[in-house]
Parts: structure tokens; C-alpha cells; sequence
């Protein structure tokens, strides 16, 4: 019998599952997944998309090159195996954008080659590093003359919806799309919209309109569906529905408004020195261990993870709770076509298991398979800020990855002074020596370094 470890998130196609062995990514097709896979490989489609870098890379099994037990009468694909699994939900306004244009760029292109998509869901994308690719090869399909975008209201609630309610509301979406994975209901955006944001064309079609004809659906008794599927939707019209929505959504932005870390490289508490300092740790770090991957806890705007990068590490994952920040560093990220894919974190409430079963959508805690591990400037905002016990708060930090470093800010230095000013200084057990207990207790500490005047040390720790 075959070790496999079946996809949670995968069951809702009845076309094909995702599936893992020997650390490697697999697809079993059912009968209508293959249909689907034969005319794209039969239409040259498959490594087209490949090779155009819409679609991850993917190849069928040949009998004998690899046993699956388990789907001896199946065909199996191997898709290749990205560093890190993100979710729509973790991604800064600049990341969906750049999702949502890479959706609508790929069922161009497929309709001009006589495909579409069946579905329009942003988990269908993943980002390898900075670039978005689309993973699912099932929701590919050849195109019948005249059919409608059916998929049409799942991009609105999945892509578009979120990007309006950011950009032109100035509202997250991370949090509310994580309470829903469905997105963004249009319905509710419409009620929040005002009357001059409704004066856009693209807003009042794609909002105002969509909930009127959903309201209009549901409350109808007479609505006939096959009337409506007689009626054809020239391919012409299809495209120029999704070229206008395309250049919509790339002229949508968000309204600059200042956050406390979203120029960090720029606007730290240290002085020069002390900065080229904390830089040489993470340099020799990185250096010392060249991690296949690490994680960047309270990434900023991407600073330590570039030098991680330029210094061996293979792949980081950054994390920051600051948009702005997380903005930054994908910018960051593009601009050097660096191996670094920065998140949206908020550590005292992190990414859990959603969905169905709680299994559909993995947590963070799930998803860790970190070599390495970055906490700088981070822990306090934890023990300081959210008032989680420093015992607790070490012991998950060095959960993450068996090797790690932690900078400790003692209460002296002024940016925590200004963090106690309003609570007044309830936390008796934070300083350096129960810091240092605690993490010797829950690892070996290889080096300790005084980074600033303040008296901010930098821990390297290891639990191998």
C-alpha cells in the first residue's frame, strides 16, 4: 500500500484530486479530468501554457515510472511543488491585483485558443515567490460556442469586490475574506458604496447591476434558466468583457496613507552602526546555514529578507501585519525578482484551519516547514503589545523552525517605554534574564549579541 496523503482542500472536483507522496504533488483524474486533460494536451494547449508561464508545470505518469497502488486504473499528473502555499486572504491589495490581472490575462488567452475556465477562484492561484500561476489544471476546458462566463459572479466575489472595497473605500478586505471564503459578497459591497462611487461605469455595472439581477433571481418565481442558455454570448463580447474589467482593475490603487512600519528600511529607532550590525548577524546567519526555507516574522518592507536571500537562503516567507509594509516588500520583491514572498500576518490571531471539516484551508502552524527563522524587533509586540506571556510567546517562536534569531527589546529602550505609557508597566516578568531562561529551557542558545546602546540583543538559538 501506497503512503499518500490526500488534499482536504481538493474535494470539491469531481474531475480530479490533489494528492501527496514522497514529498512530491500528484493529481489523480477521474473521467471528466481526463477528458479535459486530453484536448489540452491533444491542442498543444498544455505546454503552451507552461512554457507562457500561465499554468504551473505538469506532467503525466507514464506506466511504470512511478506505483500508485492505490490508482492503478487512474491517470496520475505530477505538478511541481511550490515552497510555500499561501491564501487569498494573506495577499496585500498589490498581490491580488497582480492575481486578478494574471486570471483575466490566462482566460484571454485560452479563449483566443478555443478554451475558458470553469471557475473563477482566487485559490486557484498561488504565488511562486513574486509571480502569480494558476494551479488548476481541471478548470481548464474547451470552449462551446456562445456559452456565458458562468464563473462571472465568482470573480467578482473572489477578486474584484475586495480590490473596490480597498481601493476605493479604503477598507481591508484580509480579515473579512477570511471570515469568508467565498469573498467578498456583492451585495454587501453594494450597501456600503456610496451614490458617487456608483457613478462609475464599471462600478455600477459590475456591483450595482450584479446584486440587482441576484435580487432579481431570487425573488422571482417565473425565472427560466434555459431560456436564458438558448440565448448566445459572441466570443467577441466575452473578451471585451474581460479586456474592460482588466483595465479597470489596473487602474484601480489605494489611497496613500501613512503606517507606522511601512518604510522601515527608512524609519528605524537605530543608529547607523547598530544597523550595519543587526545586518552582519543576518548576513553570517544566512551564510552559515544557507536555509532551503526561512521565515521572516515581522518582515517590514523586506530589508533582512533580501540579505538573507543574497547570502544563501533559497526561499523566504515574510510576514508582517502592516499592509503598507507587506506592499512594500512584494514591491520589493518584483523590483529584484527576488525568491521572497512577503504575507499578511497578525501573529496573536494567525491563518487557521478553515472550510470545510476545518481542513478545506491549512492554518499557519500547518503550513511551517521552515529551516530557519527571523524574529527581529518582534517578540515585544506579542508580550508588550498583545499581552501573551513571554513563556508562550518563545516557546511558539522557536516552534517555527529548528534554528532561529530572536532580538529581545528590554524595557528601557524607548520604543517599548511607549508602548507601556497607556498600560502602565504590567509585566513583571519581562527582562532579559527570564528571556534568556525561558529559551534555554526551550532550545540551545549559540551566540548572544548586543545590537544597540538601549541594550537590544540578538539570540541565536538551535534545536538540533
Amino acid at each position: 500500500m501506497d503512503t499518500i496523503q490526500i488534499e482536504a482542500g481538493s474535494f470539491r472536483d469531481p474531475a480530479g484530486k490533489i494528492f501527496y507522496k514522497d514529498n512530491k504533488v500528484f493529481r489523480v483524474l477521474e473521467k471528466e479530468g481526463i477528458k479535459r486533460f486530453k484536448f489540452l494536451k491533444n491542442s498543444g494547449l498544455l505546454n503552451d501554457l507552461i512554457q507562457k508561464e500561465f499554468l504551473i508545470e505538469c506532467k503525466e505518469i507514464s506506466d511504470g515510472e512511478m506505483s500508485f497502488e492505490n490508482f492503478k486504473e487512474n491517470k496520475i499528473i505530477e505538478h511541481k511543488k511550490l515552497d510555500y502555499i499561501s491564501y487569498p486572504y494573506e495577499w496585500s491589495f498589490e498581490q491580488l491585483k497582480d492575481a486578478a490581472i494574471h486570471h483575466l490575462n490566462f482566460h484571454i488567452y485560452l479563449l483566443k485558443k478555443g478554451a475558458t475556465l470553469i471557475d473563477s477562484s482566487a485559490f486557484n492561484i498561488q504565488f511562486d515567490a513574486y509571480k502569480p500561476i494558476f494551479i488548476d489544471l481541471l478548470s481548464i476546458k474547451e470552449y462551446e460556442d456562445g456559452e456565458y462566463w458562468i464563473a462571472h459572479r465568482q470573480f467578482c466575489e473572489n477578486f474584484l469586490n475586495p480590490l473596490i472595497l480597498k481601493s476605493i473605500k479604503n477598507i481591508d478586505y484580509n480579515n473579512w475574506f477570511k471570515g469568508n471564503l467565498e469573498g467578498i459578497a456583492t451585495k454587501d459591497l453594494n450597501s456600503i458604496l456610496s451614490f458617487k462611487d456608483k457613478l462609475s461605469y464599471n462600478i455600477f455595472t459590475q456591483v450595482v447591476m450584479l446584486d440587482y439581477f441576484d435580487n432579481k433571481v431570487i425573488k422571482s418565481k417565473n425565472f427560466d434558466i434555459n431560456k436564458i442558455n438558448k440565448k448566445k454570448f459572441p466570443k467577441n463580447s466575452f473578451l471585451s468583457m474581460l479586456k474592460n474589467l482588466k483595465n479597470f482593475i489596473l487602474n484601480l490603487d489605494i489611497k496613500k496613507n501613512k503606517t507606522t512600519w511601512d518604510d522601515y528600511s527608512k524609519n528605524n529607532t537605530y543608529k547607523n552602526n547598530e544597523e550595519i550590525l543587526k545586518k552582519k548577524i543576518v548576513k553570517d546567519f544566512s551564510e552559515k546555514y544557507k536555509f532551503n526555507i526561512l521565515a521572516d516574522l515581522g518582515c517590514n518592507d523586506g530589508v533582512y529578507s533580501e540579505i538573507s536571500l543574497n547570502s544563501g537562503s533559497n526561499f523566504v516567507v515574510g510576514f508582517d501585519y502592516d499592509l503598507n509594509a507587506v506592499n512594500n516588500a512584494f514591491r520589493l520583491s518584483k523590483k529584484n525578482k527576488l525568491n521572497f514572498l512577503p504575507l499578511y500576518f497578525d501573529a496573536s490571531n494567525p491563518s487557521s484551519n478553515l472550510g470545510w471539516y476545518q481542513k478545506e484551508r491549512k492554518g499557519f502552524l500547518e503550513r511551517t516547514e521552515f529551516n530557519g527563522m527571523l524574529s527581529l524587533a518582534f517578540e515585544h509586540h506579542l508580550t508588550i503589545g498583545k499581552n501573551i506571556p513571554l513563556y508562550q510567546v518563545i516557546e511558539w517562536l522557536v516552534s517555527t523552525a529548528p534554528r532561529g534569531l530572536i532580538e529581545f527589546v528590554p524595557k528601557n529602550d524607548e520604543t517599548i517605554k511607549k508602548m507601556i505609557i497607556l498600560k502602565g508597566d504590567i509585566f513583571p516578568d519581562y527582562n532579559e534574564e527570564n528571556f534568556r531562561k525561558i529559551l534555554e529551557n526551550k532550545s540551545k542558545i549559540i551566540s548572544t549579541t548586543n545590537i544597540s546602546e538601549s541594550g537590544r540583543k540578538i539570540f541565536e538559538y538551535s534545536k538540533i
